[in-house]
């Protein structure tokens, strides 16, 4: 389906009302203004109306953009050779991807698990941890969003997505990221398995933890036994500058978390990298933690690719961040009175406004502008923007000046 008609576009509706949700249907007709999309190349989606819009959004996802030559290329080598796996025999995919992943993030982790979506990753780390240790206790940040299955939601921190299904997990204390010594006092009163943390809180609004913290954190953890987990499912593979920004600051991390970009925009796939003593368990019997897809070939055949890609990128993706950040400036001086702050790191940038309202009305007003942006889930004064690596220097100027125009709009000014 390369071309969609307008009738269309209100099938789909339709569809999304009767087998997913009402409000799905109406929230995406208002997104699109009745539109739906098509098909999508580079920074761009082009929607069923003919409209081209630029995608600063996808959440975290298209950090190579949209059908990435070289990633397709990739995609549709394997479906001619290995599109899927019988489970029984070894594919060679999963354990090339995983001596690439581990060789990119320095070699120091040299354990991976595969699966399709961020929260499996964290799940499996999660469980490993109590396995490894025998302790029950775990340690998360409040602000801390880390999936909505039942494990994943339990270290999130967000009441509306955990109101009605509480009790989950037993024995998760969510600690304040501003308190260095709030590992250290959880650990004086139990006995805890692991301490899971974002080194940038992206849907809290864009909350960069303080390094010193962490540390701090990761000492404490570490001189009880306990596991240290990084969660950079949105963060990591130069989102944020660094290939993992916990291993970047020398932080003595047993995990790290990847999936979004992983794929390079164009597969589900996800991945839980650590050592030898959070893996222990699965070294000795592999099949206590297992899933049909994980590590399927059409998924981790491509991320070689994905990660060479990234880093040819690398440059480009430094110069458009400071392009985005003095642009961001420039913004939060000219509409002052509605824009609290920016702040962000690499290609991650928040935009803070003084009320919900008025960031919902910029929302509204970017929706037929020809931009696509991400709200934040747990902090609904703020925006994001997340550019792809590969996108052009007027890419961002067009973007800026769209995000401008929309707040002009929204607020009047």
């Amino acid at each position: 389906m390369n071309e969609l008609r307008a009738d269309d576009a209100k099938a789909t509706f339709r569809r999304v009302k009767k087998h997913f949700s009402p409000a799905l249907s109406v929230a995406g007709k208002f997104s699109g203004q009745g539109a739906v999309e098509a098909s999508s190349d580079g920074c761009r989606m082009t929607l069923s109306d003919g409209r081209s819009v630029l995608d600063f959004g996808s959440y975290a996802v298209a950090l190579l953009g949209h059908r990435n030559p070289a990633v397709v290329d990739a995609v549709r080598a394997q479906l001619d050779v290995l599109p899927t796996s019988t489970r029984t025999v070894q594919n060679p995919a999963a354990p090339l991807a995983a001596e690439k992943l581990t060789e990119y993030l320095g070699g120091t982790l040299n354990r991976v698990y595969f699966g399709c979506g961020g929260a499996d990753a964290v799940e499996v780390a999660l469980k490993l941890a109590r396995l490894a240790t025998g302790r029950t206790t775990v340690v998360a940040v409040e602000g801390a969003f880390h999936g909505k299955t039942l494990g994943a939601l339990s270290l999130t921190h967000n009441d509306r997505f955990r109101t009605g299904l509480e009790p989950l997990l037993r024995d998760v204390v969510h600690v304040s990221p501003d308190d260095p010594a709030a590992v250290a006092r959880v650990i004086a009163e139990r006995d805890v398995a692991a301490v899971f943390f974002e080194p940038v809180q992206a849907e809290n609004g864009v909350r960069i933890l303080d390094e010193a913290v962490l540390a701090r954190w990761c000492q404490d953890a570490r001189e009880h036994g306990a596991f240290i987990v990084s969660d950079e499912i949105q963060v990591g593979l130069r989102r944020c500058g660094a290939r993992s920004p916990s291993l970047e600051a020398g932080l003595p991390v047993d995990a790290v978390l990847l999936g979004k970009p992983l794929g390079g925009g164009v597969v589900p796939v996800s991945a839980a990298v650590g050592n030898d003593r959070l893996f222990a368990p699965l070294l000795a019997d592999p099949m206590l933690h297992t899933a049909t897809f994980s590590g399927h070939p059409l998924g981790t055949g491509v991320i070689p690719t994905a990660l060479a890609a990234i880093e040819e990128h690398t440059g480009n993706g430094e110069r458009i961040a400071a392009a985005l950040s003095a642009g961001l400036a420039e913004i939060e001086d000219r509409h002052a009175d509605v824009v609290a702050g920016t702040r962000g790191r690499g290609l991650l940038w928040g935009i803070d406004f003084t009320t919900a309202e008025i960031s919902g009305n910029v929302l509204a007003a970017l929706a037929g502008s020809g931009l696509v942006i991400s709200p934040c889930i747990s902090r609904p004064t703020t925006l994001r923007l997340l550019p792809p690596i590969i996108a052009s220097d007027e890419d961002v100027k067009e973007a800026l000046s769209l995000l401008s125009g929309a707040i002009a709009q929204a607020t009047g000014g």
